[in-house]
């Protein structure tokens, strides 16, 4: 897909050029800027998807991500989503785990069955937590950072996001509490049939991918935007996390039963 058609940006509704404004909190990209009502990322091997995924999302009618607006001097340019991105993982509440899986199970239909997924039944957004949604009124209303989207099945989302918005080993909560939202985001995604038994070990097989994904950042080339102290610590939360989950599956599998 050619980016000729995309320009002028200001045609398709970016602002003017104003003090760009950085954004914290991606851990895998630098550079990201506000500008206006725009969001400004630097090219990487992943635009070329990105912006067909963003434009299969527009034609789709699917609201709950950002339009791609452009490409100019080796920047894409998307459009901004007003709302808040939490900046830690935390305790959610009952009607924030049901929209956070709401929210999943319609962007993963607006791409089924397109020419993006290919193969597969959906594209994946791969990394579908808390720290990568806008939230409005206090509940998540669209995904951001799709840098990581690929084709892939529905259980990968799935399991991430109940990792990411129901379980933790230092939750104050209880493990049946736990087990009540992974059900809770389970039901509000529209999750039935056999694929039920298996969100479980779609958890455990996200959590030690996760451990994989860091050791591979750890040991590869190239300039990282995290101390190798920070990634030995996501590696062996990552670790942590599946040992938990592994040890209190039966809680996990009975909430869903």
């Amino acid at each position: 897909m050619t980016t000729a058609s995309r320009l002028p940006i200001q045609a398709r509704g970016a602002s003017a050029v104003t003090d760009p404004i950085p954004l914290a909190g991606g851990r895998l990209t630098v550079g990201v800027v506000r500008v206006g009502n725009s969001v400004r990322r630097p090219l990487n091997d992943s635009s070329e998807f990105v912006q067909a995924l963003l434009d299969l999302f527009e034609r789709r009618g699917f609201s709950g991500a950002p339009r791609y607006l452009g490409q100019a001097d080796g920047i894409d340019i998307l459009s901004y989503l007003p709302g808040d991105v939490p900046a830690r993982f935390q305790v959610w509440e009952d009607r924030q785990v049901a929209a956070a899986g709401e929210l999943l199970r319609a962007m993963h239909e607006a791409s089924r069955g397109s020419g993006l997924a290919g193969r597969f039944p959906v594209v994946c957004h791969h990394d579908p937590g808390p720290n990568n949604a806008v939230f409005r009124d206090g509940l998540p209303v669209a995904w951001i950072d799709f840098d990581m989207a690929a084709p892939g099945s529905p259980m990968e989302d799935i399991g991430y996001a109940a990792w990411s918005w129901c379980i933790s080993s230092k939750r104050p909560t209880s493990v049946d509490r736990q087990a009540e939202q992974v059900k809770i985001l389970v039901d509000s995604y529209g999750l039935e049939g056999p694929e039920r038994a298996v969100v479980v070990d779609s958890i455990l097989e996200r959590q030690a991918r996760n451990a994989r994904f860091w050791a591979a950042i750890l040991a590869g080339p190239g300039v990282r935007q995290t101390s190798p102290e920070a990634i030995a610590s996501r590696i062996e939360w990552s670790r942590r996390e599946f040992a938990f989950t592994y040890s209190s599956r039966t809680s996990f599998e009975d909430a869903l039963a």
